[in-house]
């Protein structure tokens, strides 16, 4: 079975063809990662395309497709997203969502619990508690760093590498999201038959962007 992975939910733009066998056993064919947090949509149908050469194949030999989800950013989320749709109508083929912050955890391949945390900007970071790398306990939340409790727990992310001194221990790796992970992620779940999210936005809050109102009314005054 193979998978072609990406994620543009944080300033990373990566991608990845993994592959499993009648046995479960994960190979990955090719990965690549970039970080331009400006530059999503031009970045990630290259990407694809390196990928597809190096391994030797094509579109048309891709089974599944799996996407980042989030949360991150409108602008960058949205190119993943996008992409994601329409490679999978193209080819008639099913279309995955991977929660971003799921896949930074699962690469860690810790057994104890710590945080994973992304920036959100706003002075605020997406957050989520996981007992391992496999078990995320609750949701994804958005908050200020100085108002999460982290228990003492290790930290993992780009959003506690910026914040960490107002959360008070240093960030670990991974900082941020690897498509080789994300890959191995969702075709474990879909191998042991577990539902993966739809391919649809996880924002967590409004988009920056609103639209305009209707225009006021402007008096007109007779002397």
């Amino acid at each position: 079975m193979l998978l072609l992975a990406f994620d543009t939910a944080t300033p990373a733009v990566t991608a990845a063809i993994g592959e499993t066998d009648a046995d479960g056993a994960f190979t990955l064919r090719a990965s690549a990662s970039s970080v331009d947090a400006r530059r999503h949509g031009e970045l990630l149908t290259p990407t694809v395309r390196e990928l597809l050469t190096e391994s030797g194949l094509a579109l048309t030999d891709l089974d599944h497709i799996a996407v980042g989800v989030g949360p991150g950013p409108y602008t960058g989320l949205r190119v993943g997203l996008a992409t994601g749709h329409a490679l999978a109508d193209a080819l008639g083929i099913p279309c995955h969502g991977v929660v971003t912050l799921d896949a930074l955890a699962f690469a860690t391949g810790r057994d104890e619990p710590f945080l994973g945390m992304t920036d959100a900007r706003r002075k605020e970071v997406f957050w989520a508690r996981y007992d391992d790398h496999l078990t995320r306990v609750g949701e994804v939340r958005v908050a200020r760093p100085a108002e999460i409790d982290t228990e003492g727990l290790p930290l993992i992310g780009d959003g506690a590498r910026m914040y960490s001194e107002v959360l008070g221990a240093p960030a670990e790796e991974p900082l941020l999201p690897d498509a080789a992970a994300m890959a191995e992620l969702a075709l474990r779940r879909l191998r042991l038959g577990e539902k993966l999210p739809a391919p649809d936005p996880l924002y967590l809050r409004r988009p920056d962007a609103v639209e305009p109102g209707a225009p006021k009314k402007v008096r007109q005054w007779v002397k």
